[in-house]
């Protein structure tokens, strides 16, 4: 039996991609992989657990995600000085069996104090692993590799993200303790994979620059000097702030309000995960051909308007459509971001730049549930969606207004000449 020549032509092209990327990348790759399936097999159900285990207003079971959130948002500027300082490798290993551990405690775990002590400590930690791995391909891959490097590593992440949800919803049903655990091996083992396989990746530019730990924090103030970064990341903390909201709360308030159970919901964030596994290096392959900041205007307001639509859901297959009109903007906005970011950097400052990227992370998820829960419980559950929807909205005005502002800039410039 013989091949056919498109056969030869799909295995020619899948050894050369291999080939494109260092194997360290591709250990990051794959563990991705592994741990993010653990972990998404309990994330979409958890604040639907504890809200059942202490019976709290959900304003005040959210204000878990905030304290989760304050402590990420307060580690992620110290995060960006240890990576650019101590290296990228032994941050990730660090942070990632602090938050399997985390995820083993919880399951004992039945007043609001131990659950906030928990949550604090995997806040803390988290952003060690995601400026440290962001970094560490920022080091591996050449500047116009990237984009699709990181689109890759999103992939990874979407795949375990995609099987995650599918099969926590089947066994959280029978048991929580299982899906915790499971949780908590995927993303220890990940942790060993790195601990005995990766090398470090500091640049020497970061090794020879000997700073007192004071005056490397004070490095930052030149990145708040950036203005059109700054706004970036204000842009960007308004995108995550509605994507906060609909990951945290969606679950609860399909249940609550409609009675979407945790196993057909399971399927939403899985159809959200196959879209970027099957659609994220068409997108970035077409979207990098634009300016960085029009994609990320596009994308935001996608991802506002997904939200809103929320509100007029009622059911499953509503709030599914929903989830796919954000998909669409979630496409262009992160690997976008990420890229950005890293290109942006100078080599030395790679982490830290890294770390602003990943402070948006943690003011977003600050705000967004604290935000939707007093919405939710002052208001109506649906101006949950109509608040989170107007957040990326804003947020997409923002890049737009860069957009303009960048523009101008390059105009006037050209003209002096």
């Amino acid at each position: 039996m013989h091949k056919s020549p498109v056969d030869i032509s799909i295995l020619r092209k899948l050894k050369g991609y291999l080939r494109t990327y260092p194997p360290q990348f591709w250990l990051l790759f794959w563990g991705m992989l592994v741990s993010t399936t653990g972990m998404s097999m309990i994330w979409p159900f958890l604040v639907l657990y504890i809200s059942e285990e202490l019976t709290l207003p959900l304003s005040t079971i959210t204000s878990l995600i905030s304290i989760n959130a304050v402590m990420s948002l307060s580690s992620s500027l110290i995060a960006g000085t240890i990576t650019d300082k101590m290296g990228r490798k032994w941050a990730m290993v660090v942070s990632l069996v602090v938050n399997g551990i985390t995820f083993l405690l919880m399951i004992p775990a039945n007043t609001y104090g131990q659950y906030a002590v928990l949550m604090a400590l995997r806040g803390a930690f988290r952003p060690l692993y995601r400026v440290g791995s962001d970094a560490m391909i920022a080091d591996l891959v050449s500047a116009d590799q990237r984009a699709d490097a990181y689109a890759l590593t999103r992939l990874s992440k979407n795949v375990g993200v995609a099987m995650g949800p599918a099969l926590g919803g089947v066994i959280v049903s029978t048991s929580y303790g299982i899906t915790f655990s499971i949780a908590a091996g995927a993303t220890i083992f990940f942790s060993i994979l790195i601990a005995l396989f990766a090398y470090e990746t500091l640049p020497d530019a970061a090794r020879e620059v000997q700073e007192k730990l004071t005056a490397n924090l004070k490095a930052y103030g030149e990145i708040f000097k950036d203005r059109v970064f700054s706004s970036f990341v204000a842009g960007f903390t308004l995108r995550q702030i509605s994507g906060s909201i609909l990951w945290v709360l969606l679950g609860a308030y399909a249940k609550e309000n409609y009675g979407v159970a945790e196993n057909l919901y399971g399927l939403i964030p899985t159809t959200n995960a196959l879209m970027v596994v099957l659609l994220q290096l068409f997108v970035t392959r077409k979207t990098s051909r634009y300016s960085p900041l029009i994609v990320m205007s596009l994308g935001t307001f996608l991802y506002g308007v997904g939200v809103g639509s929320i509100a007029l859901g009622t059911g499953f297959w509503g709030f599914l459509t929903s989830m796919v009109i954000v998909t669409l903007g979630e496409l262009m906005v992160i690997p976008t971001a990420s890229t950005y970011t890293a290109n942006r950097a100078p080599e030395n400052m790679r982490g830290r730049y890294m770390s602003m990227l990943a402070l948006t992370w943690g003011a977003g998820s600050m705000i967004g549930p604290l935000m939707g829960g007093f919405l939710n419980d002052n208001i109506s559950p649906a101006s949950i969606w109509y608040g989170g929807g107007a957040a990326g909205i804003i947020g997409s005005l923002i890049f737009l207004v860069l957009v303009i502002k960048t523009g101008s800039e390059k105009q006037s410039s050209t003209t002096s000449r």
